[in-house]
């Protein structure tokens, strides 16, 4: 059962479990969450833990395969990591059509939409074609489309993921401004740093349940490892040293800015296929350095988690 709607409500799961397949493993299992009213809610946990699931349950992109979700608001938004532009519309059309169907008129929903694209950074590309603009443009019209009907329960599943510093400055006051007007905004993020301190409620989802957590506490400076360059990875002469044995996670990304000095986790840096460089980093540490990879405007590739194990002169999978 996917649970009622609600002109304001209050979204909850009950007994909510998910699953691939009849006889694929649990995502999350016996979940219970009462999302508070008017508040930001951070969803934390480990890659692959199951926190995109709990989130398209939260707004009904997904159904549960066992329990049920109630209280949802009829109006709900929803923000994917990746948004799907193989459609036949410019970026302007989209979004009047997503506001019509949100219950605005024509006239408001191009009204609204132009000042959203606007406020994004996105103006200049409102009469073109979704399958022509960049990764970048494409999430700016994916956050538009969410603040077209001003909705009550907001989801953001690593919505910041390919902004640009302003859009995703936009994008923090956009949901401050929502939850003061009433709004439960719930997101996940890399970055340890975004909305730091602001959130009302912390879940931290791991082996498949949903629990109370606490805010990320970051990187101090001076973590184990130390980059032994100006800057840039896979660069020559860069050297890396890394004393955290166990799972740790690759991460191949290409393009961005120089990264800090230290940056979290004290990841080994190798050159990659294609141009691109591949970092290794505990997984403690992984979402605190892909949230400096994307700050740095960083192209994620690939992920990939495994047991590894230090080896003399960098890390071995």
């Amino acid at each position: 059962m996917t649970g009622d709607l609600s002109a304001g409500g209050r979204p909850r799961l009950e007994k909510a479990g998910r699953r691939h397949g009849p006889r694929g493993p649990w995502v999350l299992r016996g979940v219970d969450l009462g999302l508070p009213p008017a508040a930001l809610v951070r969803v934390t946990g480990t890659n692959g833990t199951g926190k995109s699931t709990l989130l398209r349950l939260l707004a009904g992109i997904d159904a549960p395969t066992e329990g049920r979700v109630t209280g949802r608001p009829a109006r709900t938004a929803y923000v994917p990591e990746r948004f799907p532009v193989a459609l036949p519309f410019t970026a302007l059309d989209y979004l009047v059509r997503l506001g019509r169907v949100q219950g605005l008129g024509r006239t408001a929903a191009r009204a609204r939409a132009g000042e959203w694209l606007e406020r994004f950074g996105a103006g200049g590309h409102a009469r073109t074609g979704l399958a022509e603009l960049s990764k970048g443009t494409s999430q700016k019209v994916a956050v538009a489309q969410a603040f077209l009907a001003d909705p009550d329960l907001l989801v953001l599943d690593e919505a910041w993921t390919g902004l640009d510093a302003g859009a995703r400055a936009a994008l923090d006051a956009a949901v401050r401004e929502r939850v003061a007007a009433g709004a439960t905004v719930v997101f996940v993020d890399h970055d340890p740093r975004r909305l730091r301190g602001e959130a009302d409620a912390v879940y931290e989802v791991g082996a498949g349940r949903v629990r109370p957590g606490r805010e990320p506490a970051g990187e101090p400076p001076g973590t184990p490892g130390t980059f032994e360059t100006s800057g840039t990875p896979g660069a020559p002469g860069t050297s890396v040293t890394s004393g955290t044995p166990g799972p740790l996670v690759r991460i191949t990304v290409s393009g961005g800015r120089a990264l800090p000095e230290r940056p979290p986790g004290g990841p080994s840096v190798a050159p990659g296929p294609d141009g691109t460089t591949v970092l290794t980093v505990g997984e403690a540490h992984s979402d605190a350095l892909l949230g400096a990879l994307l700050a740095a405007s960083w192209h994620v590739h690939r992920l990939h988690t495994g047991r590894t194990e230090p080896s003399e002169g960098g890390v071995r999978a």
